[in-house]
């Protein structure tokens, strides 16, 4: 019975967890967007955005990731021998490169904060899709497991990011035609 709280509080933790990248990275290009407006507009826009940034960050972002890793691990303890899945190793690494991610998206809010002019908001649009990228092969992993084709996965993975790239590419065209939205 113990292992389904684990599994249930790891799903809440990890719908939280991306939850909070989604919002989290978003916030960023609204920063970036941000020093692009005249003052003082640009002012009340960072200062509320920067204050959202680190709200969500550490109300959302690590709790959301604190519970996923410890009730994840929970579950290894009450089943160790599933640490043998070939699935569940590719898996923990996703999720160790997830967090990689994440301490190099922490120090990039820095850099925006220190210089906001050289950030891009086209760059931060593209590393907003990123966390996309691991929820669908972590899901994929955890729900199909030992069934899923690395190369049909693979495939889905390439064809998933080439459709990000070509939409931002896209959003960013648009928004040249209508700066208005």
């Amino acid at each position: 019975m113990g292992i389904l709280y684990a599994k249930a509080f790891h799903i809440v933790g990890f719908v939280a967890w991306f939850a909070g990248l989604f919002y989290w990275l978003r916030i960023f290009v609204y920063l970036a967007e941000a020093n692009q407006r005249e003052e003082p507009a640009r002012e009340i826009l960072l200062e509320q955005f920067t204050r959202m940034e680190k709200r969500v960050y550490s109300i959302i972002v690590i709790p959301g990731a604190v519970i996923t890793w410890f009730c994840g691990i929970l579950m290894l303890f009450q089943n160790p021998g599933y640490i043998s899945f070939p699935w569940l190793q590719v898996k923990l690494v996703l999720l160790v490169l997830l967090v990689g991610f994440q301490a190099f998206a922490k120090t990039y809010i820095r850099r925006i904060e220190e210089n906001p002019s050289q950030v891009k908001p086209e760059r931060l649009r593209l590393m907003n899709e990123v966390p996309t990228v691991f929820l669908l092969a972590i899901v994929l992993l955890a729900v199909l497991r030992n069934n899923l084709d690395a190369l049909a996965a693979f495939g889905i993975l390439v064809t998933f990011m080439i459709g990000l790239a070509l939409g931002v590419r896209y959003y960013k065209g648009y928004r040249a035609r209508n700066p208005e939205h």
